[in-house]
Protein backbone atom coordinates (compact mmCIF):
# COMPACT_ATOMS: atom_id res chain seq x y z
CA UNK A 1 0.00 0.00 0.00
CA UNK A 2 0.91 3.41 -1.05
CA UNK A 3 1.05 6.74 0.67
CA UNK A 4 2.28 10.38 0.90
CA UNK A 5 5.37 10.35 3.22
CA UNK A 6 6.07 14.09 2.54
CA UNK A 7 5.79 16.97 -0.03
CA UNK A 8 8.55 19.49 -0.47
CA UNK A 9 9.80 22.95 -2.48
CA UNK A 10 12.70 23.80 -3.20
CA UNK A 11 14.35 27.32 -2.02
CA UNK A 12 16.95 29.23 -2.40
CA UNK A 13 17.16 31.01 0.71
CA UNK A 14 16.16 28.10 3.11
CA UNK A 15 16.31 30.38 6.34
CA UNK A 16 13.43 32.95 4.85
CA UNK A 17 11.48 30.31 3.65
CA UNK A 18 11.46 28.56 7.63
CA UNK A 19 10.76 31.90 8.87
CA UNK A 20 7.33 32.45 6.30
CA UNK A 21 6.12 28.64 7.30
CA UNK A 22 6.55 29.31 10.69
CA UNK A 23 4.84 32.12 10.87
CA UNK A 24 1.74 31.02 8.53
CA UNK A 25 1.47 27.71 10.00
CA UNK A 26 1.74 28.66 13.39
CA UNK A 27 4.67 25.79 13.73
CA UNK A 28 8.08 25.53 14.32
CA UNK A 29 10.19 23.29 11.66
CA UNK A 30 10.73 19.70 13.62
CA UNK A 31 13.69 19.48 12.03
CA UNK A 32 16.26 21.50 10.22
CA UNK A 33 19.66 20.32 8.53
CA UNK A 34 21.79 23.58 8.25
CA UNK A 35 20.94 25.45 5.01
CA UNK A 36 20.08 21.84 3.53
CA UNK A 37 16.56 20.91 4.62
CA UNK A 38 14.01 21.90 7.23
CA UNK A 39 10.51 19.82 7.79
CA UNK A 40 7.23 20.56 9.76
CA UNK A 41 5.54 17.55 10.79
CA UNK A 42 2.32 18.48 10.73
CA UNK A 43 -1.05 16.29 11.64
CA UNK A 44 -1.08 13.07 8.90
CA UNK A 45 1.84 14.60 7.09
CA UNK A 46 5.34 15.92 6.46
CA UNK A 47 5.98 18.99 4.63
CA UNK A 48 9.64 19.96 3.93
CA UNK A 49 11.80 22.93 2.87
CA UNK A 50 14.64 21.66 0.13
CA UNK A 51 17.99 23.81 -0.77
CA UNK A 52 19.07 23.64 -4.50
CA UNK A 53 21.47 20.81 -3.41
CA UNK A 54 19.43 18.62 -1.65
CA UNK A 55 16.38 18.24 -3.87
CA UNK A 56 15.81 15.80 -6.95
CA UNK A 57 17.42 16.83 -10.40
CA UNK A 58 15.24 19.57 -11.52
CA UNK A 59 12.48 19.90 -8.97
CA UNK A 60 10.57 22.88 -9.41
CA UNK A 61 7.99 22.97 -6.81
CA UNK A 62 4.97 22.11 -6.10
CA UNK A 63 1.63 23.18 -4.83
CA UNK A 64 0.91 22.66 -1.50
CA UNK A 65 -2.44 22.74 0.10
CA UNK A 66 -2.51 23.51 3.55
CA UNK A 67 -5.95 22.98 6.17
CA UNK A 68 -6.17 25.16 8.33
CA UNK A 69 -9.58 26.59 11.18
CA UNK A 70 -9.74 29.86 10.52
CA UNK A 71 -9.10 30.85 6.93
CA UNK A 72 -8.75 34.75 7.36
CA UNK A 73 -6.58 34.23 10.25
CA UNK A 74 -4.16 32.05 7.67
CA UNK A 75 -4.68 34.21 4.89
CA UNK A 76 -3.56 37.60 7.25
CA UNK A 77 -0.23 35.59 8.24
CA UNK A 78 0.07 34.88 4.72
CA UNK A 79 0.91 38.55 4.13
CA UNK A 80 2.19 39.54 7.66
CA UNK A 81 5.13 37.28 6.82
CA UNK A 82 5.74 38.35 3.09
CA UNK A 83 3.51 36.41 1.11
CA UNK A 84 0.77 37.31 -1.34
CA UNK A 85 -2.52 36.81 -1.54
CA UNK A 86 -3.54 35.81 -4.55
CA UNK A 87 -7.57 34.64 -5.05
CA UNK A 88 -9.87 32.84 -2.73
CA UNK A 89 -12.46 30.13 -4.19
CA UNK A 90 -15.63 28.90 -2.17
CA UNK A 91 -15.57 25.13 -3.00
CA UNK A 92 -19.63 24.60 -2.58
CA UNK A 93 -20.30 22.82 0.34
CA UNK A 94 -16.68 21.72 0.82
CA UNK A 95 -15.18 24.92 1.74
CA UNK A 96 -13.10 27.86 1.01
CA UNK A 97 -9.54 27.79 -0.10
CA UNK A 98 -7.29 30.75 -0.89
CA UNK A 99 -4.13 30.60 -3.43
CA UNK A 100 -1.33 32.06 -2.28
CA UNK A 101 2.44 32.62 -3.39
CA UNK A 102 5.22 32.23 -0.58
CA UNK A 103 8.69 34.88 -1.18
CA UNK A 104 10.41 32.49 -3.34
CA UNK A 105 7.56 32.36 -5.84
CA UNK A 106 5.89 29.02 -5.12
CA UNK A 107 1.70 28.78 -5.03
CA UNK A 108 0.07 27.15 -2.04
CA UNK A 109 -3.04 26.85 -0.93
CA UNK A 110 -4.81 27.30 2.42
CA UNK A 111 -8.45 25.26 2.89
CA UNK A 112 -11.17 25.38 5.62
CA UNK A 113 -13.78 23.34 5.74
CA UNK A 114 -17.25 24.25 5.34
CA UNK A 115 -19.20 24.57 8.61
Amino acid sequence: MAKIRSSYVVTGDLTRAVAFYERVLGERAALRDGDRWAEFRLEGARFALSSPGEAARGAVGSTVVFEVDDLSAAKSAVVAAGGAVLEERDMGGHGKTATFRDPDGHLGQLFVRAR
